[in-house]
Parts: C-alpha cells; sequence; structure tokens
C-alpha cells in the first residue's frame, strides 16, 4: 500500500500547486530548442576534429612558430574560425584572445605563453549576463613534457573544441537576451593553466557569467569496460560552492544545500533538456566535481565561485588518452582519429546548443532568494525582482520542490510576475525548495535554491 499511497500524496500535492497558479506563458520557445537541436552537424564536427588532428601536436610546449604544426599553428586555426563564424552572422561575435605567461610549474618548468582563443555574442538585453562552453586546445602524449612526438588528440580534446566551434556556428545566427561565450582553452593538459587564466580575467573585467559547460571528450562510445554506448553522457557538477564561507556552511548545516550548488542546479538543468530535446540521450549525473581523483577545466571557474560542469561521455577508453602512438602485444594505444564516433559528438553538442540558448533566453537568474516556514504549516520563498531593461523579457516565476533524496526537481507552480510565493499546506521540513525565471516565451533559468548555497550571484 506504501507506493500507492506515495503516489496519491504526491498527486495530491501537485493538484494543489496548479489549482490556484497564475496562467504561464505559452512555451513557444520549446519549438526553437528542437530546431537548434537538429542543426548541428556531425559532418561539419567531424571536419573541424580531423583539421585539429593534422597540426600533429597541440601540446602546450609544442612549436609556436610554424603554420602547419603544433599549438601555435592549432590556436591561430581557432581564431579563423570563429572570425569566419563572426563575418558570416554580420560581425556578431568579438573575438579575442587572453592570455598570460606561466613558468615554474612541474609541467611548464620555463617560461611559456598560454592562449586562450574567445569568441563573445553578446546578448541584446542583458549583455553582462554570460553562459560559456569551453573545450580544450591543447593535447598531450605519455610525457606531459614531450612537446614534440605526435599527439593527435583526436577525442581529447579536438571533440569538445570541435564542439564549441560547432555550436558558435549555430547559435550565431540568432540573437538572445544574454551573452554566450565560446572559448578554446589551453594549458589544460599542463594544470588547468587556461581556465584559471580566463577566470581571471573574467573577474578582473566584471564578467557575470552564469554557467560554464566545460566539454572535454565527447566523442568515444567504446569504454575500456568493453561497454559501446551512444545514448548516455556524464555530467559532473561539485554540490558545496569552493567559496563557501565558514559562517555561510554554518547555515547550510541547518537549512540543507549540501546537493543544490548552483553547479549542483546546472546539471538538472541540462538533464531536463536532454530529456526533453536530444532524442536518444540520457544524462548521467555524476554528484562529484569531476572523475576520481582526476581535473578538468570547469574546476579553476568552480574555484572561485563561478558555476560549472563538465560533459562528457560515459564510457572511457584510457588506451586512447595521454598515450605515445604505439602497439604492444597486439594492444593499441593512442588518441587517434578512428576512436571518435562523430554522431555521438553531434548529439553532445546538440546538448550544449540547446542548454547555452535556453540560459541565454531566459531572463535574469532569479538573485537574493529566501525561504522561512519553520514550524508552520506553510513556504514562502521571496526573491529580488530585477528591473530595467535587462528584464524586459520576464514573465514571472516559477517555484519548484522535491523530497530530499530525489536527483531531479518533481513539482512546480508558475506564480507570476511576483517577488515572493506561499506553498499552502507544503511542509519545509519535508522538501527542498527552489525557483526559476520564465520569459515571455516560456524560456526558463535553471532553478535557484535558497540562500548562499545555491546562489548564482547577481
Amino acid at each position: 500500500m506504501r507506493p500507492v499511497q506515495s503516489a496519491i500524496f504526491a498527486a495530491g500535492l501537485w493538484l494543489q500547486a496548479v489549482s490556484f497558479a497564475a496562467a504561464a506563458p505559452p512555451d513557444e520557445h520549446a519549438a526553437l530548442l528542437h530546431e537548434l537541436a537538429g542543426e548541428a552537424s556531425a559532418e561539419r564536427i567531424e571536419a573541424d576534429i580531423r583539421a585539429l588532428v593534422g597540426f600533429g601536436t597541440r601540446h602546450t610546449l609544442s612549436e609556436t612558430e610554424s603554420d602547419t604544426r603544433g599549438i601555435g599553428a592549432a590556436r591561430r586555426w581557432v581564431k579563423a574560425q570563429f572570425e569566419e563564424i563572426a563575418r558570416d552572422c554580420g560581425g556578431c561575435l568579438e573575438v579575442i584572445t587572453v592570455s598570460d605567461f606561466v613558468e615554474g610549474e612541474p609541467r611548464i618548468p620555463e617560461r611559456a605563453e598560454v592562449v586562450n582563443v574567445v569568441a563573445i555574442q553578446r546578448g541584446r538585453l542583458d549583455p553582462d549576463r554570460i553562459v560559456m562552453m569551453t573545450g580544450d586546445i591543447d593535447s598531450r602524449v605519455s610525457d606531459p613534457l614531450d612537446g614534440v612526438s605526435d599527439s593527435p588528440g583526436a577525442n581529447d580534446n579536438a571533440s569538445g573544441l570541435a564542439g564549441v566551434i560547432e555550436a558558435a556556428r549555430v547559435l550565431s545566427k540568432r540573437r538572445f537576451a544574454g551573452t554566450i561565450v565560446y572559448a578554446g582553452l589551453s594549458g589544460e593538459e599542463q594544470g588547468l593553466f587556461g581556465g584559471k587564466i580566463l577566470a581571471d580575467y573574467a573577474l578582473k573585467n566584471g564578467w557575470r557569467i552564469k554557467a560554464v559547460l566545460n566539454n572535454d571528450m565527447i566523442g568515444n562510445i567504446e569504454g575500456i569496460d568493453g561497454v559501446i554506448d551512444n545514448s548516455t553522457a556524464r555530467v559532473f557538477s561539485e554540490g558545496v560552492r569552493a567559496v563557501e564561507t565558514p559562517e555561510e556552511a554554518r547555515l547550510r548545516r541547518f537549512t540543507g544545500g549540501e546537493v543544490d550548488s548552483p553547479s549542483r542546479n546546472l546539471a538538472r538543468y541540462i538533464d531536463r533538456l536532454a530529456d526533453e530535446y536530444i532524442p536518444n540521450l540520457d544524462v548521467m549525473m555524476v554528484y562529484r566535481l569531476d572523475r576520481f581523483a582526476r581535473g578538468g577545466h570547469h574546476r579553476p571557474f568552480n574555484d572561485v565561485g563561478i558555476p560549472g560542469v563538465r560533459i562528457m561521455e560515459t564510457h572511457e577508453h584510457y588506451d586512447r588518452q595521454h598515450q605515445d602512438l604505439r602497439v604492444e602485444n597486439g594492444r593499441r594505444y593512442g588518441d587517434v582519429i578512428e576512436g571518435v564516433n562523430f554522431d555521438y559528438a553531434r548529439k553532445l553538442t546538440a546538448l550544449n546548443i540547446v542548454a547555452l540558448a535556453a540560459m541565454a533566453s531566459a531572463p535574469p537568474f532569479p538573485a537574493g532568494v529566501t525561504i522561512e516556514g519553520a514550524v508552520s504549516p506553510s513556504t514562502t520563498l521571496k526573491w529580488k525582482r530585477p528591473t530595467g531593461r535587462a528584464a524586459r523579457n520576464l514573465a514571472g516565476y516559477r517555484v519548484y520542490w522535491r523530497l530530499t533524496d530525489s536527483p531531479q526537481w518533481t513539482w512546480s507552480r508558475y506564480v507570476g510576475d511576483v517577488d515572493q510565493a506561499t506553498l499552502e499546506n507544503i511542509v519545509i521540513d519535508n522538501y527542498y525548495f527552489g525557483v526559476a525565471s520564465v520569459a515571455r516565451d516560456g524560456a526558463e533559468s535553471p532553478v535557484v535554491f535558497p540562500g548562499p548555497a545555491g546562489d548564482f550571484g547577481d
């Protein structure tokens, strides 16, 4: 009887949620997202991966003067691709490089310039609000200091970088309320230096980055575990913000939020979009910053308080990562083009395109979200309503809640253009709560959990 009772109880909550709800705006945005998902091209992604592999090596310490080999040629090629896209869209992309010199590090002992290539597509209403997609330019073989040997880096990470370029091609054809940034990052294999450099640049220049989608290896479907799988992807996200203060940690201990950081709710958002817009793709949300004891280029952004996740294949093949090209005992090693499934890379690229478009189309994310309802039969959420040009596409807000052990938001109520909402007879002790902003065309922001634990920033 208990499962039946639970189902009836859940249905009762749902009916209660919608009985007195304001009229939600029509979801015209869904048609756009379906259209965008279908525009990603496996053929173009394949061509870009082959071009990147063609530079021989893209090691951070490799050749920089040649036009055909090494990291210098590769990053100039990436810049040229962004510039071509900018010309095709009438100058809608601002293409820049963000760089710094690094030396005295275990994997960069001598002075070397780490150069990121960045394309900025400014929003029409809220240009200071940014969502970003990143992929790595550099590659490596077995010895992390070997900048000479061939290092194709076909999957790690020409696949992710090709996805970034393809996303720029697709999304640059349209205009969005917020800004989208496409970034080719360098120095990842040497210590995540490109991400650190760009994160510092963003903070110094006042970039309000709401989300970083780091794509690192999105083309392999044959795992070292023997599984062949082209229908799942992993999204890694940290549970507690790296910049949490002791006072914020004390508050979280008594109110919750361990699994509701902005990065974690970004992962839930991506999971939901995959279910709705990407056929034959299921997201595995992994409650961890990255793979066990390993790192990726979203981490430098997380380190300074910027929400970010890693999107990647589910089944890795370690013989194809960080390996010299060779055959030993009949076993092939190396990250070569034959290990990339281009349609799978297209599918994960489409997921990024949909997520970027959805967030860039949404109104300003809810800010200053608070919650109250202790020793009360009802729960009240409050937030700050934005004003001015940035809020021109704001229709209202949707309140969400779920059981505390549920991985995904279960119930919701559209409450209209208000700055607070009360859920009658829904007890605060039994659920987690959040709020999302809703645009006039139906586009929604990620859900924001109340308090500093879930804050996406102003």
